[in-house]
């Protein structure tokens, strides 16, 4: 027979297993939780994985932080140990996109000595990261961005002072910003032109294809630094 005391005693047995049994999934899910943003090994650069597909397939504007965690496996609240909000996280993209940017063209000159040769290999390198990583190339230039972080503009500053190092050693020091920014919207417009789908797939549908478009149009470019050894040209440039 149920008495009350058999009840008070069942009751008191169903409680203390239900708080053993709430401190054990309590301990599971205090444990996951504590390994989760670790799970893979480097948290920061697996929301930034996530944030550039998640951008790639949905656009600028459907990114978010929740998304990207939910992507990385990770709890909703793990990337504001990283990133403080979805401007700095978009920052931090445009950061490693000149990082690798700066990369590509250190290792395009690698072994170059003519002038003239080494900043055209970083404008062909430019075209070719721009193709195969357009998401970062997209978020590196959009007007979306906000006040730059340190990260961000070291980086970009590393970007474009190789850019103007390297046409400073064919035009002098004196003409080097000019005439970088001159060759620099020949890359970048055909950058552009590319990944708005405004050239024929045949001339532009790969790699390869895009870096051998981007070294035969900057090869018919005769500005000061086509003529290297026009001084003349030289002149010009820096009197402009």
């Amino acid at each position: 027979m149920l008495t009350l005391s058999s009840f008070s005693c069942e009751a008191g047995y169903r409680e203390s297993c239900h708080r053993q049994h709430s401190r054990a999934d309590f301990r599971k899910v205090a444990r996951r939780r504590a390994q989760k943003p670790y799970h893979h090994g480097d948290l920061r650069s697996a929301l930034l994985d996530a944030a550039v597909a998640l951008i790639g397939e949905h656009g600028l504007a459907q990114l978010s932080l929740r998304e990207c965690a939910r992507r990385a496996g990770v709890s909703h609240a793990a990337p504001y140990r990283h990133f403080a909000d979805k401007a700095t996280l978009l920052l931090a993209i445009a950061a490693e996109g000149f990082s690798r940017l700066t990369a590509a063209g250190l290792a395009a000159m690698e072994g170059l000595t003519h002038p003239r040769d080494r900043i055209d290999a970083y404008g062909v390198a430019y075209v070719r990261f721009a193709f195969e990583h357009p998401v970062h190339f997209r978020v590196m230039f959009t007007g979306e961005l906000g006040e730059p972080t340190m990260e961000a503009q070291r980086c970009a500053d590393a970007a474009f002072d190789l850019l103007i190092d390297s046409a400073a050693a064919v035009v002098g020091a004196d003409a080097a910003t000019l005439a970088g920014v001159a060759f620099w919207s020949i890359p970048h417009g055909l950058a552009m032109l590319i990944l708005d789908g405004r050239l024929p797939p045949e001339h532009a549908g790969s790699a390869d294809a895009a870096a051998a478009l981007a070294r035969a149009v900057i090869g018919m470019w005769r500005g000061p630094l086509g003529r290297v050894d026009d001084e003349e040209a030289k002149a010009t440039a820096r009197d402009t």
